[in-house]
């Protein structure tokens, strides 16, 4: 059994790489080395593309936590708003969008390159040949000092493009002396950056980095190549068409420094999914190999849990102790780590805050030396909560309206078909539309449904399976119609069951039946009890229940939850049937007891049809399993009631 001290220590780490590797966890062994990062390591990817939380800032700062071991440097270029405000409007005159700020893009990796150039060469070469001692005088004559703020730098390089560079260092008096006739704006800052960047080639060229002949490659003699990398460019993104040329325009200068610089330089970008997936550019289809995105599995995340917990608790604590004695073992009936897992989005972000939500839960609100299965849920609450409004925070740039569609799963159930959502979206589409007409052509049910699955918000039932976006899954299909919302906001919304059914409750006839209550007769030739009237009635319903849970049982197309929530509400049923009694002399109330329990099941079918159940999901036979011992029912009820008069004198 885990003490106090060490359910104290346990913490799983910062929801920011940033904070993590100040804090010192992430370079303790709290980070998990997955493909991404092998991938980023070697060199053979350039993009690295994840969903916001998915681990993109800890792989960047672990390669530059590693720099020493792999590369001759690293450089982080992290967009301020300044500059991001900048690039998007930096234009030239005769110069598509996207290629103007490729050229922006190209001069920020050369002025990154000619400063590493111009430090490198003296502390790892112990010279400085002519080629890097005009870069040295180039950054000093265009005020490119490692000082002063990132965007003041890049609104001067920006006006230099523009205009003119000083390019004294490599031989010409003033930026036209690169041409021969006046130019446009496009093809003088063309000229000027071509100047520049064949200088930095140069100069790697006659320090011999890239060079396998010269050291120069991690061969185990010399060193690595100089690593460039953009982080977190959704700060300064929009989904405006400047924001995306901004990005086109950088993935444009990636490829172009790969081939110019060749092995002397590694340029490594990581963006959010959702702003790469938007881009339409014509040379697009050439990155399919740079790209490498970044999935979890649920084991991946507790290999990172496990990694996490070590660094904080000790390298001694093993899974065994930490999800059998820090964590119950079993949560609402489900293994602790699956449970938990199920109900985050599959990225380290949402696991990290589930975990350490579940940890603050028990040790600092309740005082605990344990986590139980109560503060588990407990924390799941709230945890649901703040996904769903991150969701909301997360897509509030590309969809703006994805908080006002939560309401048409609110206290509902969690599975939803394309029909019934459809008739929601009817009465909120005149609203959404007036909210939002900029989005009119997005907010139609089809869009809905492709913008909730692409979120992560909606599943798709794919044979008996649900599939959640992610990786290279299909988008949702026009001819699929049954969709779940994903465990992960299911308490928040209120929609913790597959379908709401009412349950079976007795009225007033019933509870005389239960207490015992009986119209006394006569036994002595005048009215008395039918006892086996009263035991066929009970039979009969005990009959109807068991044949509405066979069918059920045997609707294996239809979704587990859904399933299990009728299987549910029938045993309610059941469990009344059984403790009726059946020799009381109350055939009224037993007949009674038979016309609420039909009348149950009309409304239990009308209630599936409602949500949707239908053929198309499966459901089908059980509604019309329902609706025929509803029908039978009625009719043993019927019989009761016209015979229940009779006389049973001698």
């Amino acid at each position: 059994m885990a003490d106090g001290p060490l359910l104290e220590q346990l913490h799983f780490g910062r929801e920011d790489a940033e904070r993590d590797v100040t804090d010192g966890l992430l370079l303790r062994g709290g980070f998990l080395p997955n493909a991404a990062y092998r991938g980023a390591l070697s060199g053979r990817k350039m993009l690295i593309i994840g969903r916001k939380g998915s681990g993109k800032s800890a792989i960047c700062m672990q390669l530059k936590a590693d720099g020493a071991g792999h590369y001759a440097g690293t450089e982080l270029i992290p967009p301020d708003e300044t500059a991001g405000e900048e690039i998007r409007r930096f234009e030239l005159q005769g110069l598509p969008g996207d290629s103007a700020k490729a050229l922006i893009w190209r001069y920020l990796f050369a002025v990154y390159a000619a400063r590493h150039l111009v430090a490198h060469a003296k502390d790892a070469h112990g010279y400085r040949p002519d080629s890097v001692k005009t870069l040295a005088r180039f950054l000093k004559q265009n005020g490119e000092s490692a000082e002063g703020r990132f965007g003041d730098r890049l609104a001067q390089a920006a006006r230099g493009l523009q205009t003119s560079l000083s390019l004294e260092a490599f031989g010409f008096k003033a930026g036209l002396d690169v041409g021969q006739s006046p130019l446009s704006e496009g093809a003088q800052a063309t000229r000027q950056l071509d100047v520049v960047e064949q200088g930095v080639a140069q100069a790697f060229a006659d320090l011999g980095c890239g060079d396998p002949a010269g050291g120069a490659l991690d061969d185990g003699e010399g060193h690595g190549p100089l690593l460039l990398m953009v982080d977190q460019l959704e700060l300064v993104w929009s989904a405006e068409t400047d924001s995306n040329s901004m990005v086109i325009g950088l993935l444009l200068a990636a490829k172009h420094a790969a081939s110019l610089y060749g092995p002397a330089v590694r340029v490594l970008l990581f963006l959010r999914a959702d702003i790469y997936d938007s881009l339409h550019f014509g040379e697009g289809d050439k990155f399919r190999g740079d790209e490498l995105r970044i999935t979890w599995t649920e084991q991946a995340l507790r290999d990172l849990a496990l990694a996490r917990a070590r660094a904080s608790a000790g390298a001694e604590l093993t899974a065994e102790v930490l999800w059998g004695e820090l964590f119950p073992a079993e949560v609402e009936g489900e293994e602790t780590a699956a449970y938990l897992f199920r109900r985050c989005l599959p990225r380290p972000r949402d696991a990290i805050q589930f975990l350490n939500l579940c940890q603050e839960t028990a040790s600092l609100i309740h005082g605990r030396d344990r986590i139980t299965e109560a503060d588990v849920v407990q924390a799941g609450r709230q945890f649901s909560d703040w996904k769903l409004k991150d969701l909301a925070l997360e897509y509030l740039v590309a969809h703006p309206f994805l908080k006002h569609l939560f309401p048409l799963f609110q206290n509902t159930g969690y599975v939803v078909t394309r029909a019934v959502l459809g008739s929601r979206f009817e009465a909120a589409a005149e609203s959404l539309h007036r909210l939002f007409p900029a989005y009119a052509d997005a907010l139609t049910v089809p869009g809905v449904i492709d913008v909730l699955y692409a979120v992560g918000f909606l599943g798709v039932r794919r044979g008996n399976d649900v599939v959640f976006a992610g990786g290279d899954d299909l988008p949702a299909q026009f001819h699929e119609t049954e969709f779940h919302v994903h465990p992960c906001f299911r308490a928040a919304l209120g929609a913790n069951s597959a379908v709401v059914l009412r349950p079976f409750e007795l009225g007033a006839a019933v509870g005389r039946v239960v207490q015992g209550g009986y119209q006394g007769g006569f036994n002595d030739g005048g009215f008395t009890s039918r006892p086996t009237r009263d035991h066929r009635l009970v039979e009969e319903l005990r009959r109807s229940c068991h044949s509405i849970l066979a069918q059920t049982s045997r609707a294996v197309s239809l979704a587990q939850g859904a399933r299990d929530e009728i299987t549910q509400q029938i045993n309610r049923v059941l469990d009344e049937v059984n403790v009726l009694p059946t020799n009381t002399g109350s055939v009224y109330d037993l007949a009674d007891r038979v016309l609420l329990t039909a009348h149950y099941f009309d409304t239990l079918a009308a209630q599936l049809l409602a949500g949707g159940l239908d053929d198309s999901t499966g459901a089908g036979d059980v509604v019309r399993r329902v609706r025929e011992e509803a029908r039978r029912l009625r009719r043993q009820a019927a019989g009761s009631y016209g015979s229940s008069g009779e006389s049973s004198g001698p």
